[in-house]
């Protein structure tokens, strides 16, 4: 790409006339993309997206022998990162990663997880074969084949004061059946605090420390009830995420199916995320709710995230410490990486912004502005 073409690039995509339609396109080929196409996509998706680009009014509208390349460009831009992030020069190489020390890959979390007994007793359950693990208060506990954890009631009258916690640590995540059926997802750094035959004063409850989600079973005699940092969440039958780390400024609530209420005032509709921000304010607004369950299937989703909050997802599941070196750019990051890959390589495919470079030194990811960046 020549300098007044990579120049006519640049116009269209900075513009910031052009950023609806730019998000509108991010969001129409979000789901699309699979883990290894975002630095690639098919010739036709990439004409897709430039078309609706350049449909807009423009200064400069050219579309001479370089519609391929240029549409290329486009289309590389919004699989990388999508909006925010079009200060990527194309004539410039982004760095590798550089490794301080030892050049050992840090690689993605594992399915793990401890289990604490109601008479204290903890059980690693990475390290523990399938099968009876316990039983108390009338409830069976087991662990699957595929490694879920499962409760099951034999004894209906059993202490309803026994109380068990599942918890993850950095770079873990696991999969709980409890005894009405009802489906959780922990991932990393998480925990969940249940009765052991989940049964309190007539109203299924649990309390969840960090991010879960929640496929819940319906039962219109017993609703089901999560507690978390700054709200409650009462539902009957329903598919849900919740994202209450205590590290992150917000508690989000994400709908897929059914009905939740929160704090006893809120309703929230499948397609809605509420946010409970530090004083108790609720909002609610239309999301995509893929993208908020994105980790459970195997992938980041950042949408509008600042460097913080893109690190502070990659610190909880890769095991590693996040130390920023001078200041930042308000810019923000949008697009999906897979959460298989090791660190390096998504450190590397952030880098290609041209907006930030990363230093790896043991389990230490230094992180530091790109200088070449001007604003």
């Amino acid at each position: 790409m020549s300098s007044s073409e990579l120049e006519e690039f640049q116009q269209v995509i900075l513009n910031p006339d052009h950023q609806k339609i730019l998000h509108q396109q991010i969001e129409e080929h979000w789901d699309g993309l699979a883990d290894n196409s975002l630095l690639e996509l098919p010739q036709a998706k990439m004409n897709k997206v430039f078309n609706a680009i350049v449909a807009h009014p423009q200064p400069v509208a050219k579309r001479g022998k370089f519609w391929a390349s240029i549409a290329i460009a486009a289309a590389v831009v919004v699989a990388v990162f999508g909006v925010g992030l079009f200060y990527y020069d194309l004539n410039l190489k982004p760095q590798p990663t550089e490794h301080l020390a030892n050049k050992n890959e840090i690689t993605p979390g594992i399915q793990a997880a401890t289990l604490t007994l109601a008479n204290g007793k903890k059980i690693r359950l990475d390290d523990t074969a399938n099968g009876l693990l316990a039983k108390e208060a009338g409830v069976m506990i087991t662990k699957s084949a595929n490694g879920q954890l499962i409760y099951e009631i034999k004894d209906a009258d059993g202490d309803t004061s026994k109380i068990n916690t599942l918890s993850t640590a950095k770079g873990e995540t696991y999969q709980l059946r409890l005894p009405d059926g009802s489906l959780v997802w922990l991932n990393a750094a998480s925990s969940l605090t249940y009765p052991v035959n989940l049964n309190e004063r007539g109203k299924r409850s649990v309390k969840l420390d960090g991010e879960g989600y929640f496929e819940i079973t319906k039962d219109k005699a017993h609703p089901f009830v999560v507690e978390s940092k700054r709200q409650q969440i009462e539902v009957l039958g329903t598919h849900f995420n919740v994202s209450s780390y205590s590290d992150e400024p917000v508690v989000r609530t994400s709908l897929l199916e059914g009905s939740i209420q929160i704090n006893g005032k809120t309703v929230l509709k499948p397609g809605e995320q509420s946010s409970v921000d530090p004083t108790g304010n609720i909002a609610v607004k239309e999301v995509n709710v893929n993208k908020s369950v994105a980790w459970k299937n195997g992938k980041f989703a950042f949408e509008d995230e600042n460097i913080e909050g893109v690190m502070r997802k990659l610190a909880r599941w890769y095991n590693v410490e996040i130390i920023y070196q001078g200041d930042f750019y308000q810019r923000t990051f949008t697009g999906t990486i897979s959460r298989h890959d090791d660190i390096s390589r998504i450190l590397d495919k952030i880098a290609y912004t041209q907006a930030v470079r990363f230093k790896i030194d043991g389990r230490r990811i230094y992180v530091s502005r790109n200088e070449i960046i001007t604003n």
